[in-house]
């Protein structure tokens, strides 16, 4: 299960990072939003992380009882569907597109948290830092490989639909290895 959640951490990591490094220059030139309505639409998305990993944190305790794959499947199905509005919404209404960068937002970031607790999770507390850094090294790798340069090759090849399918499959992905975990539960709510 150790080698699912970094892999999880990877495609996770490409969303996030695909949406917080290319978002505003997708919105203007793919979507014609002026500065201002790509500042506006930023903001939405920044200012909805917090109470989602919060929301996301609560869940993976209370609802799921420190199970963290089923709220990290059930947040990045938002993102995706997200992810899906913003895309299949080429000329549409504005307020579409924040409700999109909201969603996303809200629901990304739990994600990311809860994959990286989940790696502590597995494993005993003397080896906490190596899977953290195992987990976090497979996410930074391929964020800085595959977000940065990536989808800007990706966006050269295929155009902004392209890296918007790409993203959706990066959903997919981390859903479909955090499923492998999901019979996982966290030590410390044994005790």
């Amino acid at each position: 299960m150790l080698w699912a959640i970094p892999t999880a951490n990877a495609f996770v990591y490409f969303v996030r990072y695909g949406v917080v490094e290319w978002n505003p220059t997708y919105l203007q030139t793919a979507k014609n939003f002026s500065f201002q309505q790509s500042s506006t639409a930023w903001a939405c998305f920044e200012c909805s992380t917090v109470p989602g990993t919060i929301l996301c944190g609560w869940m993976s305790d209370k609802v799921f009882k420190s199970r963290r794959a089923p709220a990290t499947i059930l947040f990045m199905i938002p993102t995706l569907l997200g992810l899906i509005a913003c895309g299949l919404n080429r000329n549409g209404p504005l307020w579409i597109d924040i409700t999109a960068q909201i969603t996303i937002g809200f629901f990304i970031y739990g994600s990311v948290m809860l994959i990286g607790l989940q790696a502590l999770d597995m494993v005993p507390k003397k080896a906490a830092g190596a899977a953290g850094g195992f987990t976090g090294f497979f996410g930074y790798v391929f964020d800085s490989t595959f977000a940065g340069v990536g989808v800007s090759w990706i966006a050269d090849h295929w155009g902004w639909g392209g890296v918007i399918i790409t993203m959706r499959i990066c959903c997919v992905l981390t859903m479909v290895f955090s499923t492998l975990t999901l019979s996982h539960k966290a030590e410390s709510s044994d005790r």
